[in-house]
Protein backbone atom coordinates (compact mmCIF):
# COMPACT_ATOMS: atom_id res chain seq x y z
CA UNK A 1 0.00 0.00 0.00
CA UNK A 2 1.27 3.40 -0.92
CA UNK A 3 0.21 6.93 -0.10
CA UNK A 4 -1.68 8.93 -2.73
CA UNK A 5 0.51 11.71 -4.15
CA UNK A 6 -1.08 15.17 -4.14
CA UNK A 7 -0.27 18.76 -4.98
CA UNK A 8 1.52 19.17 -1.64
CA UNK A 9 4.11 16.50 -2.52
CA UNK A 10 7.88 17.00 -2.65
CA UNK A 11 9.92 15.43 -5.43
CA UNK A 12 13.63 14.81 -5.76
CA UNK A 13 15.94 13.92 -8.61
CA UNK A 14 19.01 11.72 -8.29
CA UNK A 15 21.06 14.44 -10.07
CA UNK A 16 19.28 17.47 -8.57
CA UNK A 17 20.60 19.66 -5.78
CA UNK A 18 17.37 20.22 -3.80
CA UNK A 19 13.86 18.76 -3.53
CA UNK A 20 11.09 20.71 -5.22
CA UNK A 21 7.31 20.88 -4.87
CA UNK A 22 5.14 18.74 -7.11
CA UNK A 23 2.22 20.48 -8.77
CA UNK A 24 -1.10 18.93 -9.69
CA UNK A 25 -3.81 20.82 -11.46
CA UNK A 26 -7.44 20.21 -10.45
CA UNK A 27 -8.54 18.63 -13.73
CA UNK A 28 -9.10 15.12 -12.35
CA UNK A 29 -11.92 16.21 -10.00
CA UNK A 30 -10.50 14.11 -7.16
CA UNK A 31 -9.37 15.94 -4.04
CA UNK A 32 -7.17 14.19 -1.48
CA UNK A 33 -6.41 16.05 1.74
CA UNK A 34 -7.48 19.46 0.30
CA UNK A 35 -5.26 19.10 -2.81
CA UNK A 36 -5.82 17.54 -6.24
CA UNK A 37 -4.78 13.89 -6.43
CA UNK A 38 -2.00 12.96 -8.86
CA UNK A 39 -2.16 10.39 -11.64
CA UNK A 40 0.68 8.69 -13.49
CA UNK A 41 0.21 11.19 -16.34
CA UNK A 42 1.14 14.15 -14.10
CA UNK A 43 4.79 14.11 -15.23
CA UNK A 44 5.05 17.19 -17.45
CA UNK A 45 8.18 19.34 -16.99
CA UNK A 46 7.48 22.83 -15.60
CA UNK A 47 3.76 22.02 -15.25
CA UNK A 48 3.99 19.19 -12.69
CA UNK A 49 7.74 18.76 -12.16
CA UNK A 50 9.69 21.90 -11.35
CA UNK A 51 13.46 22.32 -11.92
CA UNK A 52 15.63 20.89 -9.14
CA UNK A 53 17.81 24.04 -8.81
CA UNK A 54 21.06 22.66 -10.28
CA UNK A 55 21.76 19.48 -12.28
CA UNK A 56 24.90 17.34 -11.91
CA UNK A 57 24.24 14.92 -14.78
CA UNK A 58 27.07 14.64 -17.29
CA UNK A 59 24.45 13.82 -19.96
CA UNK A 60 22.75 17.23 -19.59
CA UNK A 61 23.79 19.49 -22.51
CA UNK A 62 23.92 22.52 -20.21
CA UNK A 63 26.33 20.74 -17.85
CA UNK A 64 28.47 19.71 -20.84
CA UNK A 65 28.59 23.30 -22.12
CA UNK A 66 29.54 24.76 -18.74
CA UNK A 67 32.20 22.09 -18.20
CA UNK A 68 33.66 22.89 -21.64
CA UNK A 69 33.63 26.63 -20.96
CA UNK A 70 35.35 26.26 -17.58
CA UNK A 71 37.71 23.45 -18.65
CA UNK A 72 35.92 21.03 -16.32
CA UNK A 73 36.09 23.23 -13.22
CA UNK A 74 32.31 23.67 -12.86
CA UNK A 75 30.24 20.49 -13.13
CA UNK A 76 26.70 21.72 -12.44
CA UNK A 77 24.20 23.74 -14.45
CA UNK A 78 20.62 24.95 -14.02
CA UNK A 79 18.17 22.05 -14.09
CA UNK A 80 15.73 21.69 -16.97
CA UNK A 81 13.73 18.51 -16.27
CA UNK A 82 12.94 16.47 -19.37
CA UNK A 83 10.53 13.77 -18.26
CA UNK A 84 9.13 11.72 -21.12
CA UNK A 85 7.39 8.77 -19.47
CA UNK A 86 4.55 8.44 -16.95
CA UNK A 87 5.16 7.59 -13.31
CA UNK A 88 5.65 3.84 -12.67
CA UNK A 89 4.54 1.50 -11.19
CA UNK A 90 0.84 2.02 -11.72
CA UNK A 91 -1.47 1.18 -8.81
CA UNK A 92 -4.84 -0.41 -9.40
CA UNK A 93 -6.74 2.70 -8.26
CA UNK A 94 -7.84 4.97 -11.10
CA UNK A 95 -8.71 8.67 -11.19
CA UNK A 96 -10.68 9.73 -14.27
CA UNK A 97 -9.57 6.54 -16.02
CA UNK A 98 -5.85 7.00 -15.27
CA UNK A 99 -3.95 5.07 -12.59
CA UNK A 100 -3.21 7.09 -9.48
CA UNK A 101 0.37 8.04 -8.55
CA UNK A 102 1.60 6.96 -5.15
CA UNK A 103 4.66 7.73 -3.04
CA UNK A 104 6.70 4.83 -4.50
CA UNK A 105 6.23 5.98 -8.11
CA UNK A 106 9.25 7.03 -10.16
CA UNK A 107 9.80 8.66 -13.53
CA UNK A 108 12.93 9.18 -15.58
CA UNK A 109 14.56 12.35 -16.87
CA UNK A 110 16.12 12.37 -20.34
CA UNK A 111 19.43 13.41 -18.73
CA UNK A 112 19.60 10.17 -16.70
CA UNK A 113 18.04 11.24 -13.41
CA UNK A 114 15.47 9.22 -11.52
CA UNK A 115 12.70 11.42 -10.10
CA UNK A 116 10.79 10.15 -7.08
CA UNK A 117 8.56 11.42 -4.30
CA UNK A 118 10.29 12.48 -1.11
CA UNK A 119 6.92 13.19 0.57
CA UNK A 120 3.54 12.33 -1.00
CA UNK A 121 1.79 15.48 0.20
CA UNK A 122 -0.48 13.77 2.73
CA UNK A 123 -0.40 10.86 5.17
CA UNK A 124 -4.01 9.70 5.40
CA UNK A 125 -5.06 8.23 2.02
CA UNK A 126 -3.64 4.81 1.20
CA UNK A 127 -3.92 3.26 -2.27
CA UNK A 128 -3.00 -0.31 -3.28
Amino acid sequence: MGMQATGLALTRCSFGMAPMPFITIPMHRDITFIMPAATIMDHMPFLNILPFIMCQSKANPMVIAIMAATLGAVQVAPCIPMTFAPWVPSPTVTIDGMPAANNSAKTLCLWGGCISFLFPGQVTTLIP
